[in-house]
């Protein structure tokens, strides 16, 4: 699987650790920023990822945040993006399998072990269709 990841200055511990959770999973990845500690704004990096995933070259991407809000907002602002912020495994198969969502967001609140039950549920499930569809069109109005 491709994705597209990106952080604000807050998350960029959690992004490395999520990207070693990439690579040993064998997925590919690239890595649309930040890089440093330097205070960044999130919403860059959220539009970033987000227009990267609405290419269709990537399947799916995750951003990370102090709490994962703001690049939750931030993404679904992109058109054609249904970012999920998540807390937990169950959240993100939910947001696969019921809302086709294509951006995982995280906060750097939770532990690593969390991250990483959340993180391989956001890849292992995809959606489900049938009755989601009609729900999804619906939200495809809204945007315009």
């Amino acid at each position: 699987m491709r994705i597209a990841i990106g952080c604000d200055h807050r998350g960029l511990k959690f992004k490395q650790f999520v990207i070693k959770l990439l690579a040993e999973a064998e997925h590919s990845y690239e890595d649309f920023g930040c890089y440093t500690t330097d205070s960044v704004d999130y919403p860059d990096i959220a539009k970033k990822v987000g227009e990267a995933v609405t290419t269709g070259y990537f399947e799916c991407g995750i951003l990370i945040c102090d709490t994962g809000i703001g690049m939750s907002i931030a993404a679904n602002k992109v058109k054609g993006i249904r970012a999920a912020l998540c807390r937990d495994a169950l959240g993100a198969q939910r947001a696969r399998q019921h809302n086709n969502a294509n951006i995982l967001c995280l906060g750097t609140q939770e532990e690593q072990g969390l991250i990483s039950e959340i993180v391989e549920a956001f890849l292992s499930y995809e959606f489900e269709g049938g009755r989601h569809v009609r729900r999804l069109n619906k939200i495809k109005d809204m945007e315009g």
